[in-house]
């Protein structure tokens, strides 16, 4: 039975179409991914369906079958964070005893302490802040659950926990994710939303299979469009170069006929006639498009030669402290060489705390060039105005040039390369700084969760990038792929310091 059905969606913001004509409904079981860069209008899809977008139109029908609908927003709203977990669970007193046993029976299920109530909602970690979300989604009783971005500053023990939670619950659940492990062990349908023709049109793709078969599907097809464009171009260009040849050689004759042959002169002419209609119906010919997808981003790093023996850094930390705050103990790290290092750790436990302090130690060193990328992209993007100020501060014609291209292939529109940084999405400007890194040539990137903003589809080139990386990279990350691909040495941190641990140990 469909608990709930949408007809002809079509929703557009200023004059760019987010979504168009689409038509689709949600059953009891079913785990619905929902993909795409940022921009194409996930989040404006789900908040659509509930009725809650103020700043665009939506046609078209849906219909909800007696369904309620419950909605996690990407972060917990300010108003909130000052409760306590009692407050922002419960309505009133009535409400907590008429939940208060599916509480304690949820609160096993979520590995909650049982003191959570009484603590403020701010002092939570960010997967605790999960868990109470959906909990509150839970007790509320449901029918369909629509989740926005749910992994975003989960640690790896949430995740997996969230994994579990999504597949084994019988809630139909429908959720914006870049986190392609939680896709590849969750998701049975595939809802793909993407900006084609140079982010002047939409398209969507809805598919009922798992994530890895949809991304083989995707790729097979678009190796095949691929394959097939490039050998209609060439037989174009062998039909116009032959055309060419012909036309070259009869101008030729008709510039050399003697006038006292005015029967070979219309023979000429007519001929002429003929191939000009030849190469009229060749222009008008459609030839098969390299198809427009977002995974076509493309950027290398140039060559990087770090000696193995070479001393990056030795770190000896009594107390990781914010403000008066103790987060952890005795740490003690030595990166040498070409190392590709990450920290993993429970949120909260100071692991941008400690990799900022690694960079503020290292950026000042003259023997390597130290690149940046923090979680927060605001903390540094804040102190410029444009996209090339940023990446170009120079301006020499030369870097322009240089920089253009490599935002033309890491896919920035000619609007997005123009403007001003505080209208790009996260998922652009992480891409901002990867191009940053690259041409700054960087000996040693430090790297806080390079990852978590990027299109599942794109995350895989940016991977192999990485793991090609001749240099050294410090970084902190929950994506399980990237530390599988990308990584050789894995610490995790803890209050009594940091760990070398076995990457296996992950799921």
């Amino acid at each position: 039975m469909n608990l709930i059905t949408m007809e002809h969606l079509t929703k557009s913001y200023t004059e760019r179409l987010l979504f168009d004509d689409t038509s689709f409904s949600i059953s009891e079981g079913e785990k619905i991914g929902l993909i795409g860069i940022n921009g194409t209008g996930k989040s404006t899809l789900l908040k659509s369906i509930l009725g809650i977008c103020e700043y665009a139109e939506i046609s078209g029908s849906i219909n909800f079958n007696g369904s309620k609908i419950g909605y996690l927003e990407q972060s917990i709203s300010e108003n909130s964070l000052d409760k306590k977990v009692y407050d922002f669970l419960f309505v009133n007193e009535d409400d907590y005893y008429d939940k208060i046993n599916n509480y304690y029976k949820y609160l096993d299920l979520f590995n909650l302490s049982e003191n959570i109530l009484t603590q403020k909602v701010s002092t939570l970690s960010g997967g605790e802040k999960v868990k109470i979300s959906i909990l509150k989604l839970l007790l509320n009783e449901y029918d369909i659950l629509f989740l926005d971005e749910p992994t975003n500053d989960l640690d790896i023990e949430t995740l997996e926990w969230l994994e579990e939670f999504i597949n084994n619950t019988n809630k139909p659940i429908m959720y914006v994710s870049h986190d392609e492990t939680l896709l590849t062990n969750t998701a049975n349908i595939i809802l793909h939303l993407e900006q084609i023709n140079k982010k002047t049109d939409c398209r969507h793709t809805l598919l009922r299979i798992d994530y890895e078969t949809y991304v083989n599907q995707r790729l097979r097809k678009i190796e095949k469009q691929t394959q097939i464009a490039k050998s209609e171009k060439r037989e174009f260009n062998r039909q116009q170069e032959r055309l060419q040849k012909v036309i070259q050689k009869v101008e030729y004759q008709q510039n050399s006929i003697s006038r006292s042959d005015p029967h070979g002169a219309r023979l000429l002419k007519k001929k002429m006639h003929s191939l000009k209609s030849q190469e009229k119906k060749l222009d008008n010919v459609e030839l098969t498009e390299i198809p427009d997808v977002e995974e076509s981003i493309n950027f290398f790093f140039e060559s990087v030669d770090i000696p193995k023996t070479k001393n990056i850094i030795s770190l000896n930390i009594k107390e990781l402290k914010v403000a008066d705050k103790i987060l952890s103990k005795d740490i003690e790290l030595d990166i040498v060489g070409n190392i590709h290092l990450c920290i993993i750790g429970n949120n909260g436990i100071g692991k941008s705390t400690l990799i900022k302090i690694i960079y503020n130690e290292l950026r000042t060193r003259k023997d390597i060039k130290v690149g940046y990328m923090p979680q927060t992209y605001d903390d540094i993007l804040n102190n410029y105005k444009y996209v090339l100020d940023y990446i170009c501060p120079k301006g020499s014609q030369e870097d322009i040039t240089k920089a253009r291209m490599y935002l033309g292939n890491m896919k920035f529109t000619r609007e997005e390369m123009t403007s001003e940084i505080k209208n790009l999405s996260n998922g652009t400007k992480a891409k901002l700084f990867l191009i940053k890194l690259v041409l700054d040539k960087c000996d040693v990137l430090i790297l806080d969760e390079p990852t978590r903003n990027v299109s599942p589809l794109s995350n895989p080139v940016i991977r192999k990038v990485l793991s090609e990386y001749q240099g050294t990279i410090i970084s902190v990350s929950h994506d399980r792929k990237y530390i599988r691909e990308v990584i050789n040495e894995l610490y995790i941190l803890r209050i009594d310091g940091l760990e070398k641990i076995d990457y296996n140990r992950l799921k």
